[in-house]
């Protein structure tokens, strides 16, 4: 895709940036996807690999877990313990055979130099398998220390955990970490919440309760945009009212 001067310049920047951590590496794949690049609201820029047409020749793999797991059901005055998992796709390796298949092509200023083309090593955001195959690896991860700490109870959905547990929790996070570690999985230290209240999933847990988060519905969606954040805002909110799949018929 064409873009301007300024978007093609930051796009150089993050490939650059992703090629640094070993997540893109240089290629000759036939395979080559549209890339853009979007401003954040914070004035950052995010890269965007357009992976629809690849997404159209992969058998969908569907969700492993049919729903979210119920804070309701931890054990009362039990301390709890949430993180996530840092850049959980681009710390899972693509097979070898596979990469070439998720490529892109840089484009030059004015034709100055011949163009640029690269491919993932990691799982890439955009491919419709990526989640599935991200919560698979996860769980096949936390099986090790599931099988040490049965008497603790760990949620899983993602790249999101919720540890709890009546013995030493700052010890067995420990252990958490470095069992996720073994399998290349880093959690993020900025995003540990340890003092209830926690945030977890769209809820709000503390100590003796567990509550939704604070939603601001906005009821007359005009834009897509608006409208996907509201049927997102819905979907959080099915854990607490019964919101049957035909009251989401239009």
């Amino acid at each position: 895709w064409p873009l301007p001067q300024e978007k093609l310049s930051q796009l150089r920047l993050l490939i650059q940036h992703e090629v640094e951590k070993g997540h893109l590496v240089p290629t000759t794949s036939p395979w080559s996807c549209p890339v853009f690049v979007i401003q954040k609201k914070s004035d950052a820029w995010r890269l965007l690999h357009d992976l629809r047409a690849v997404n159209a020749v992969l058998e969908d793999m569907g969700p492993l877990q049919p729903g979210l797991p119920w804070p309701s059901m931890l054990p009362q005055d039990w301390p709890v313990v949430v993180t996530d998992i840092k850049d959980c796709f681009f710390s899972i390796p693509l097979h070898p055979d596979d990469q070439p298949r998720f490529a892109m092509t840089i484009p030059t200023i004015n034709n100055q130099e011949p163009v640029q083309r690269y491919h993932w090593t990691v799982f890439p955001q955009g491919m419709k398998n990526s989640p599935t195959l991200c919560q698979w690896f996860v769980s096949r991860a936390l099986r090790q220390f599931q099988d040490t700490h049965q008497n603790w109870v760990l949620y899983h959905y993602m790249d999101d955990i919720l540890l709890c547990g009546e013995g030493d929790i700052n010890t067995t996070l420990k252990h958490l970490i470095q069992v996720l570690k073994e399998h290349g999985l880093e959690i993020a230290p900025e995003k540990v919440q340890k003092t209830a209240p926690v945030k977890y999933l769209g809820t709000l847990i503390q100590r003796r309760a567990v509550q939704p988060q604070k939603l601001q519905i906005e009821h007359q969606a005009s834009t897509l945009h608006a409208l996907q954040v509201l049927v997102g805002n819905l979907q959080w909110l099915r854990q607490f009212i019964p919101i049957t799949h035909t009251n989401y018929n239009p």
